[in-house]
């Protein structure tokens, strides 16, 4: 740490509690015990019960989670493809070509993400382009909305990249695409797992784009846990939310062990 002395390190300590544990440990702690409860005991949930996982084991719930994890790892896959080829591509570019791309990928970051839906909506509402009321329109507005995050990640990582390895296996012979594939690839393994375990957390969460073009036989997760608090079922809703945050969590330790061992590798 920059903070050498032990009564400074106690202080920053303390303060980053006082600050981590209200804003961010306590909702979360609250969203938990909430999924357990029936009834609000002043400002704590209260009635412990089972109800919430058990209407989720015999709902609709698990087939939403499916539909979450299948578009997320389809938009992840997606994007994490686009994102990687465009940071390799752009590293040829001029400078002024270069920060056109990145403006292009970044656009639909600045933007709402409800306007994202929209313009989808809008786009893909016609023949010949007709996906209004299709699974793949959900897809497209994942891979939209999380492309930037993996160009962004591949371009800084291959910013960081020692260009020795490169130009040492070129120069013993080694073509392009051969270089492509076993040089510089591994070498930015760590960075595209990183890359696609952010894509993929990013698509299990995202409702506002999702909430304008999911078809009815195509509900993500998060709708459905915007549907049950609307309709006033916050501790269902809170149960749904424990689920997602569950799953999303259980596939990033997943894509953290091979991160691990592609790092080490």
């Amino acid at each position: 740490m920059l903070v050498h002395s032990r009564p400074a390190r106690r202080a920053v300590h303390a303060l980053f509690c006082l600050l981590f544990l209200p804003v961010f440990a306590l909702p979360l702690l609250v969203i938990v015990v909430a999924s357990f409860a029936t009834s609000w005991s002043g400002a704590l949930p209260a009635g412990p019960t089972l109800t919430h996982y058990q209407d989720i084991a015999q709902g609709d719930s698990l087939s939403a989670l499916l539909t979450s994890l299948l578009t997320a790892l389809a938009a992840g896959l997606a994007a994490l493809t686009l994102g990687t080829w465009a940071a390799l591509a752009a590293e040829r570019l001029n400078r002024r070509t270069r920060r056109l791309l990145d403006g292009l990928f970044l656009l639909p970051v600045a933007v709402p993400s409800v306007a994202v839906g929209l313009s989808l909506l809008v786009a893909f509402s016609q023949p010949p382009f007709l996906l209004n009321g299709t699974p793949l329109i959900v897809l497209i507005a994942h891979t939209v909305l999380v492309t930037a995050f993996a160009y962004q990640s591949v371009t800084a990582a291959l910013a960081r990249l020692d260009p020795a390895y490169e130009q040492s296996a070129a120069a013993l012979g080694a073509r392009p695409a051969y270089v492509l594939w076993r040089v510089k690839i591994p070498l930015l393994l760590p960075s595209l797992t990183a890359a696609a375990a952010l894509c993929f957390a990013l698509s299990m969460g995202e409702l506002s784009a999702t909430m304008m073009i999911y078809p009815p036989d195509w509900v993500p997760l998060p709708v459905q846990i915007f549907a049950a608090t609307d309709r006033g079922s916050l501790f269902a809703g809170a149960a749904l939310a424990v689920v997602l945050m569950a799953t999303t969590l259980l596939v990033l330790f997943a894509v953290s062990h091979l991160r691990n061992k592609s790092t080490y590798r």
